[in-house]
């Protein structure tokens, strides 16, 4: 016999079964408070009834809420394009007004000022 075969697992020692084991001691009139209770609160639960247009209005509700959201998306869509918009306008507006190295001739064509040597064949 090994020392695992002697060793039983945690929690299934003779001392660690919740067989045989009951509850606290219960006080005297338990069981009448128990069903007294219990009747009352079938009583209370019987005495409930059902709204006969809830579904009608949680999902009128439910629709007005998914509008207001499409609503609301649509409006910041317009506002982010619109202000990118605005960004990009002014950014362009902020350019320089003055030529830069590219054009900085006298407005001549290419082909009027010197050019590089060709090569002949």
């Amino acid at each position: 016999m090994t020392h695992r075969d002697a060793t039983p697992s945690r929690g299934t020692g003779p001392d660690r079964t919740d067989h045989g084991r009951t509850g606290p001691p219960r006080p005297p009139g338990a069981e009448r408070t128990e069903r007294e209770l219990r009747e009352a609160l079938r009583a209370l639960a019987g005495g409930v009834l059902p709204d006969p247009d809830a579904y009608r209005t949680a999902r009128g509700e439910w629709l007005r809420r998914e509008r207001r959201r499409r609503l609301v998306l649509t409006v910041l869509v317009a506002v982010v394009f619109a202000l990118a918009t605005l960004i990009g306008l002014w950014v362009l507006n902020q350019a320089p007004s003055n030529p830069g190295v590219i054009f900085s001739g006298d407005g001549a064509a290419a082909a009027d000022g010197p050019s590089l040597p060709r090569l002949r064949p």
